[in-house]
């Protein structure tokens, strides 16, 4: 099925490096997602984008002990947010027990998001999470 000609995808890129990464990515989606209005139309869903950024870069530095790439890219179907790092591990959702400070961000990231996959690339991995555009704005009565 062909595509539609007036589709555009946008994209921005940001290295991340472990030692300032988080609060850094999470300013930079913000900032995004603030450009396509989504701070006035759907802050909530603003909330949830900016919170799986922030695990998932959490996750790169933490656990692959690397720098990380966070790519967003809309499609006017789905926000996919990317975060690359260096290790070839693919995460995998625990069990965190009761008292435990960490082991729950996959679990919210599934929570949030639409979908979320992995790939393995030739010099780590990819971690990848969509989320659908919120729905239009109801006209203002006049």
């Amino acid at each position: 099925m062909p595509q539609d000609p007036s589709l555009r995808a946008v994209g921005w890129a940001r290295s991340l490096p472990i030692s300032r990464g988080v609060k850094t990515a999470r300013d930079w989606t913000r900032e995004h997602l603030a450009k396509l209005g989504w701070d006035r139309t759907a802050p909530d869903l603003v909330d949830s984008v900016v919170l799986t950024v922030s695990e998932l870069v959490t996750n790169a530095h933490i656990h692959a002990r690397s720098d990380a790439q966070l790519i967003l890219t809309w499609d006017e179907e789905c926000l996919h947010v990317t975060v690359h790092d260096a290790s070839p591990h693919i995460p995998e959702p625990r069990h965190a027990d009761e008292g435990a400070t960490g082991g729950r961000g996959l679990l919210l990231i599934d929570a949030l998001a639409d979908e979320w996959e992995t790939h393995r690339c030739p010099r780590g991995k990819d971690v990848t999470a969509c989320f659908p555009p919120p729905p239009p704005a109801e006209p203002a009565d006049s």
